[in-house]
């Protein structure tokens, strides 16, 4: 069977690709259903773009790589295709754009944008070998438990990465690279959360707190933290694992802005025989007061601290250092960090500089956003430049 365009995988970059290349488009998956990252996304309701988003918010081997595609489909374009449809949205915090109803209601978009282009939909598909036979693509997959094999003019590798692994992500797009000749970096999980030895951090699961946090490189981030049995969640520490290494130390800043100085001196002349633990409880969760008294000394009444004293635990309070053993991998990864290097890739259509009608699109690329829509956009935006280039070629 002879395909014009084949696009390996039914997710965000995928059916956006199919819904924008032209005719002659067949889409596989091994899934049941397609796009199962969407539907599980932003707690059901997708947090499909962010307003606010600038090429900062990603990461790449290459910094500049994703401007090209970014710029020539933007958040505003999205925006603009849902309120075309009717799909109501809402903002949260930070630019972040969710769906007012369901995450299924973006996928329903796009399975009914790939009908409308004429494009085919195969699920349950396995991709079994890809080849190339000098002029075509060659793949042998398994459909529905029967074996076939079909030749494409152009293949889109739009598998995504190994991030969830439970819903059968395996990394197959670095595989392809690999056999066709493009360097891939290296991988790790990123957006995921910190795990630490001895459970230490048990007794406070489920508090929650904002905070200011960064890794050893990358920016700090004012955000959540959520403590866990494991160990520490939450949008803060999600973005700061993507800059994170195995060895490295973390900083938080429990008071994130607040003049706790200010407020302890205070109470030395308003409440004198308060004891200085009960004030903290009054500016942090007392389970989280309860742990760090005992790691440092908050003893006596507020009375009898010094300046000299509180400026010290003030400063511990904003500098919270921590060494976390891990993270919790791909299991739980949000996405993928690395991936195919973009020193192989045409920046205007992410076609495979090498091996012309061979795209990589999506979480496939080494290209990473942060938590909040950026990778979605992503997931669009180079979607639709290798689409687009696909249609006029």
């Amino acid at each position: 069977m002879e395909i014009k365009t084949l696009i390996l995988g039914a997710g965000a970059a995928g059916l956006f690709a199919a819904a924008h290349a032209g005719p002659g488009v067949v889409v596989i998956d091994h899934a049941d259903r397609p796009g199962e990252k969407i539907r599980i996304s932003g707690g059901g309701r997708c947090n499909f773009t962010n307003r606010d988003l600038t090429p900062a918010n990603f990461i790449s081997e290459n910094r500049h790589f994703a401007k090209s595609a970014l710029a020539r489909y933007t958040p505003a374009d999205f925006i603009a295709l849902l309120d075309a449809v009717g799909i109501s949205w809402h903002e949260k915090t930070l630019g972040q754009l969710f769906c007012d109803g369901k995450a299924t209601q973006i996928v329903s978009l796009l399975t009914d944008m790939i009908a409308r282009n004429k494009a085919d939909l195969w699920l349950q598909t396995q991709i079994d070998d890809v080849s190339h036979d000098g002029q075509r693509f060659r793949l042998r997959l398994t459909r529905a438990g029967k074996p076939m094999v079909v030749t494409a003019q152009n293949l889109v590798v739009a598998t995504g990465g190994k991030s969830i692994p439970k819903m059968g992500a395996t990394g197959i797009a670095y595989q392809i690279a690999a056999q066709f000749g493009l360097r891939v970096t290296d991988t790790r999980a990123g957006l995921v959360p910190f795990a630490f030895s001895n459970d230490q951090f048990t007794p406070l699961a489920g508090v929650a707190r904002y905070v200011v946090a960064h890794a050893s490189r990358g920016p700090a981030f004012a955000e959540a933290l959520l403590f866990t049995h494991r160990g520490l969640s939450g949008p803060a520490m999600l973005q700061i694992s993507s800059y994170w290494r195995d060895g490295e130390t973390i900083d938080i800043d429990l008071l994130a802005g607040s003049d706790l100085t200010s407020a302890l001196q205070a109470a030395r002349h308003t409440d004198p025989r308060k004891q200085a633990v009960t004030l903290l409880g009054q500016h942090l969760p007392g389970r989280l007061v309860e742990h760090l008294s005992g790691v440092f000394d908050v003893s006596g009444t507020i009375a009898q601290w010094s300046d000299q004293r509180i400026g010290t635990l003030v400063h511990i309070l904003r500098n919270w250092r921590l060494s976390p053993t891990g993270t919790e991998g791909y299991r739980t990864a949000e996405v993928t960090l690395g991936g195919v290097a973009t020193d192989g890739l045409s920046s205007q259509t992410m076609e495979a500089k090498s091996v012309p009608g061979l795209y990589f699109i999506g979480e496939a690329v080494d290209v990473t956003g942060w938590l909040g829509g950026f990778n979605f956009q992503w997931a669009w935006a180079s979607g639709h430049a290798a689409a687009t280039a696909i249609a006029q070629g």
